[in-house]
């Protein structure tokens, strides 16, 4: 019996992400935090998030799970904008260096992803997270390795 693919499987990593982009969805993690795709070009993806009081640590601002998780899934997405349809990828490592509480009030964060270097094999990538005034929040690195077909 054959496998069927999906129809997502066809596309490549740029196109998959603007065809969520374009849909106004937001998938997995992104919609458990009301994420969502704000710009996506090739090696570049940016994402925002409303903040609210759920998303709180014990001190009261964001909590460093939500913005770690932000800049994730923004450099993880700018990685996958590279390959080719049927690759996929997998991180490595992620550091995130965070330089300002953030808000809860329904500020409008966003964590921008962009490729710095892509490989045959491994790809990395640097994010910011930034509030609605333009202020750094935190940075973050990734490497991340690509997967050949079939096996992402």
């Amino acid at each position: 019996m054959s496998e069927r693919k999906s129809p997502m499987a066809l596309l490549d990593g740029l196109q998959l992400m603007q065809s969520i982009h374009a849909q106004s969805v937001s998938v997995g993690i992104g919609a458990v935090l009301g994420m969502a795709f704000d710009e996506v070009e090739d090696g570049r993806v940016a994402i925002v998030l409303s903040t609210r009081p759920e998303l709180a640590n014990p001190l009261g601002t964001l909590h460093g799970g939500v913005a770690a998780t932000m800049l994730d899934s923004a450099m993880g997405c700018a990685v996958h904008t590279t390959l080719a349809a049927g690759v996929g990828y997998t991180s490595l490592d992620l550091a995130v260096k965070f330089l300002r509480p953030g808000p809860l009030d329904g500020t409008v964060v966003r964590a921008e992803g962009r490729v710095v270097h892509r490989g045959r094999q491994v790809v990395t990538g640097e994010g910011t997270l930034t509030d609605a005034r333009g202020r750094l929040l935190a940075t973050a690195t990734t490497t991340c390795l690509v997967l050949p077909p079939g096996r992402g």
